[in-house]
């Protein structure tokens, strides 16, 4: 049943007699409480917080002396008091309230200022389930959020990043903090307590290896807010959620403009797919261009591995992303520089790379530390009207995949190697998928279509365009492998490809014309295998 509102109005200003600080991160504390203290208002404090400021020299009252009772159980509690959450939850102008106050002794509190346990910290740098769970806090959620509730009278700060808008309130309103900022305030404050409890939610999941939790909640923190979202008419902002996967998330930007929504995007779909390649097997190179790519190559050297990736596409590749699974070198940068690109992205960066990038301003250059693990279990989001849709990764790999082949013809140990790899790319590659691959490098990609015989007639015309544009003698199709990551319904895909120049396909298998594609994989002498594995991406 819900609770009925005693309506009275919120006072706009509300002076700041005394202040409660408790903090986990203990920068700018002492600033923040010398400014507070040299307006005379009364410092509460616990533990380390209530140190810090001691030995600033601030006269600063331990908690325990408004509780009554010591800080108990290693520190879990010390603010689970009546005299501590009756002074922020009272209602100020309630004459129940300050009887009830006056009856037990309890005290206003004005101003919370609370961070919590560095529970995100610790779950991300991996600690062990008994350090981690140490780690969720319980007294700061329950003070944020009472702080937060009574917000028409007590102003609440869960992150340092407001110390100086709240210290310029109170100077400008002599003493006093006006109700539109404790407003936002405790929006940030709710918002802040929600994340925290995603997280540890979500730590739980993963821990016990639950797949659909009965709840399920997404929190992040705002990176940074974007001129607009995919298109100009949209507004859009960027959340991290502390997850320390490499990738765009947790990159240093060297140099360039903000990235925007659809750089984000599209930088982290090249990175993923260029990771499924290995940096000590051989470099490699993935050009993206509207999430999808548009080459992908492995070579000798990282700028033998951009250029051949340049080949399958160059007209598409302008504007593009370029992700590498090894450190960018200066001989690469230079190549990489005569196109018009968005974003590099890599592991690291030589200096002699970025002397050469810094040339060119609008250029960003990203480097992650590493490359993110193609077999790491997470999770994938996507939002429908009332709710949203959880699905893991995609976590197939074609090393770990049992290959069935189908045809009289098996394929040779060349074909096979481009088939593996045609496959860990079709997985990046926007349904229906078609990927040709001759010798380590993509010859055409067909994306998005809404037939599978059109994606293979895509990528076969692309194909034949990068041939004249390279003057090749004939596209590099002409005894490619080929993937789909969805079987072939009929067989008229699998004879476009065939048409095209592919000698050897590898699909899932599974449709009920199975035989019918076989038949005619055999009357053109073409080796195929069968996955059983899908790998849509819409």
């Amino acid at each position: 049943m819900a609770v009925a509102s005693k309506k009275i109005p919120a006072p706009d200003l509300v002076t700041v007699k005394t202040a409660l600080l408790s903090v986990s991160d203990k920068s700018g504390i002492v600033e923040f409480a010398s400014a507070l203290a040299a307006r005379g208002i009364r410092l509460l404090s616990t533990g380390g917080t209530h140190k810090a400021l001691s030995d600033a020299g601030l006269d600063v009252t331990d908690v325990s002396a408004v509780t009554g009772f010591p800080e108990i159980m290693d520190g879990r509690v010390k603010t689970l008091h009546p005299n501590v959450h009756g002074g922020l939850l009272a209602i100020r102008d309630d004459e129940e309230h300050q009887a009830a106050m006056q009856a037990h002794g309890i005290s206003a509190i004005d101003l919370a200022v609370i961070n919590l346990y560095p529970f995100e910290d610790v779950r991300a740098k991996g600690g062990d389930y008994p350090t981690t769970v140490e780690n969720i806090d319980i007294g700061g959620p329950a003070m944020i959020r009472a702080a937060a509730k009574n917000h028409a009278y007590v102003t609440v700060i869960t992150d340092p990043a407001d110390y100086d808008e709240v210290r310029e309130a109170i100077e400008a309103g002599n003493g006093a903090v006006p109700y539109s900022l404790r407003q936002t305030l405790a929006a940030r404050a709710y918002a802040r307590t929600a994340a925290y409890d995603a997280a540890i939610s979500g730590w739980f999941a993963e821990s016990l290896k639950l797949e659909n939790p009965r709840h399920m909640t997404l929190g992040g923190t705002l990176r940074q807010e974007m001129r607009y979202g995919e298109n100009p008419h949209q507004s859009a902002a960027f959340y991290v959620t502390g997850d320390r996967r490499p990738g765009v998330a947790n990159a240093v930007q060297h140099q360039g403009k903000q990235l925007s929504y659809n750089n984000i995007n599209d930088t982290d779909a090249a990175f993923e797919l260029v990771a499924e390649f290995p940096a000590d097997v051989a470099p490699a190179c993935a050009i993206i261009k509207h999430a999808n790519p548009c080459g992908v190559a492995r070579a000798d050297t990282l700028i033998e591995a951009y250029r051949r990736a340049l080949a399958c596409d160059s007209q598409s590749a302008f504007g593009g992303i370029v992700a590498l699974n090894r450190t960018l070198d200066g001989e690469t940068a230079s190549e990489i520089v005569k196109l018009f690109t968005e974003v590099i992205i890599a592991p690291d960066a030589d200096e002699a790379a970025k002397e050469i990038i810094a040339a060119k301003k609008n250029l960003r250059l990203l480097t992650t530390g590493g490359l993110p693990d193609p077999r790491a279990r997470g999770v994938n989001f996507k939002t429908v009207a009332g709710g949203f849709l959880v699905q893991s990764r995609d976590t197939a790999m074609i090393d770990e995949i049992e290959l069935n082949v189908v045809t009289e013809r098996a394929p040779t140990d060349r074909e096979l190697e481009d088939m593996k790899m045609a496959f860990a790319i079709a997985k990046h590659v926007k349904s229906n998928a078609i990927v040709y691959v001759k010798d380590g490098q993509t010859a055409g990609i067909g994306a998005g279509q809404m037939s599978r015989i059109d994606s293979a007639r895509i990528a076969g015309i692309k194909a034949e365009e990068a041939a004249k544009a390279a003057g090749w003698p004939e596209p590099m199709t002409r005894g490619s492998a080929v993937a789909s990551e969805a079987f072939f319904p009929f067989a008229d895909g699998l004879l476009s490809a065939v048409a095209a120049g592919a000698t050897a396909v590898i699909q899932p298998g599974g449709s009920i014309r199975d035989q019918e594609v076989i038949d005619a994989a055999n009357a053109n002498g073409v080796a195929m295998v069968f996955t059983g594995v899908r790998t849509f991406r819409h």
